[in-house]
């Protein structure tokens, strides 16, 4: 049996078509156990949901709830857009920095025996190296905003952090003050940057950090990153085929220049790296270090603004814009009946969670897939 043109291939149908064998292979702890089952039941009647009557032919539609975790394919856009809007309006006025620090994937073994204890380390490395280089190149308090990825295109086990920098930082005399040079692609030079990096994370580390150069705008470099923001490790488009055996799925070969290529798996293959990328419940993937964090911020009286009337104005528009999304959001939607194309659905009852059966998020993983 093929998933083809007639139904869209997706991360759902490969749990379900392959979750019960990866459970006779693999030990899931509970986090990725429950990450799947909701995978798995988003936006079908085990989520519960509402029923919809058109007012003009009278056919009965069923719109089911999502799931709302962060590794659901189907969950994660809408969160993207509103995180990439509310950063546009909280960054410096200047242009930032893209930059990537990776690790050897010789140490991916110490990673899957303690991820939450390995992506702590990552990020605090990260950020000890910027900072120091931040006040021993420039005498500035400077920032970041990190964002943990841990895939490669193949789903394999990559984990990398990306960082954007703005070029200002805050001195310890008390005054903003512009960082990196004009001329100069680089905020700072890569080889000090990986030496010190490397020094931090492991004393064994083969290090490999990667700086871009700065790009046009603030908002480019805010969309850039927020395609990383709340992407998970492969997306329902990149899925094209689901056989009895494999899954057919789209990968960018970056070896030959970004082309994009099909790749097979076995359907427990792909789920068992697609696995490896659930992190540890609580754990914090999107960080503000520095001058962005709001800790900091408040402890120094931070504006981010030469005027501070501008800021305040800024806060109260953002504040008078929340309020209005606030008071859309409360107001349901009209839709059009996709049968007539001439009526609008009227939402008549809702529909109830199922309410899941006794038991631990491992055993009903394993019921609902039978």
């Amino acid at each position: 049996m093929e998933t083809g043109s007639k139904q869209k291939a997706e991360l759902a149908g490969v749990v379900k078509r392959f979750g019960n064998a990866l459970l006779k292979t693999q030990t899931l702890s509970p986090r990725q156990a429950k990450s799947l089952l909701n995978i798995v039941r988003c936006r079908t009647a085990a989520m519960g949901g509402h029923e919809e009557v058109c007012d003009h032919c009278g056919s009965v539609h069923y719109s089911y709830n999502s799931c709302g975790d962060r590794h659901c394919p189907k969950c994660q856009y809408n969160k993207q857009l509103a995180w990439i809007e509310k950063l546009e309006n909280e960054v410096l006025p200047v242009k930032h920095y893209h930059i990537i620090f990776t690790v050897p994937h010789s140490l991916n073994d110490v990673c899957l025996w303690n991820d939450k204890l390995y992506y702590g380390i990552l990020f605090k490395s990260v950020w000890e190296t910027l900072r120091t280089f931040g006040y021993t190149h420039y005498g500035v308090e400077s920032g970041a905003i990190a964002v943990l990825h841990t895939w490669g295109q193949n789903l394999s086990l990559h984990p990398h952090v990306h960082c954007i920098v703005p070029a200002a930082g805050y001195s310890i005399q008390g005054k903003w003050k512009n960082i990196g040079k004009s001329d100069d692609d680089f905020l700072y030079p890569v080889r000090q940057l990986s030496a010190a990096f490397k020094g931090k994370f492991l004393d064994s580390l083969k290090r490999v950090v990667y700086s871009e150069a700065p790009m046009t705008g603030t908002k480019q470099i805010i969309r850039y990153l927020g395609q990383y923001t709340h992407r998970i490790a492969i997306s329902n488009e990149r899925i094209l085929q689901i056989t009895e055996d494999e899954v057919l799925f789209q990968t960018k070969d970056y070896r030959d220049n970004g082309t994009v290529k099909n790749t097979r798996l076995s359907g427990v293959e792909f789920l068992r790296r697609f696995a490896q990328h659930i992190l540890p419940k609580g754990f914090v993937r999107i960080r503000r270090y520095g001058i962005y964090n709001a800790r900091v911020k408040r402890h120094l009286g931070l504006r981010f603004t030469v005027e501070d009337s501008d800021f305040e104005k800024l806060i109260r528009q953002q504040e008078a814009k929340e309020a209005k999304d606030l008071s859309k959001s409360a107001v349901l939607p009209v839709r059009k009946c996709p049968y007539c194309k001439t009526g609008n659905l009227i939402r008549k009852k809702e529909i109830p969670r199922i309410r899941s059966p006794a038991g631990n998020v491992l055993s009903l993983l394993k019921a609902f897939l039978q």
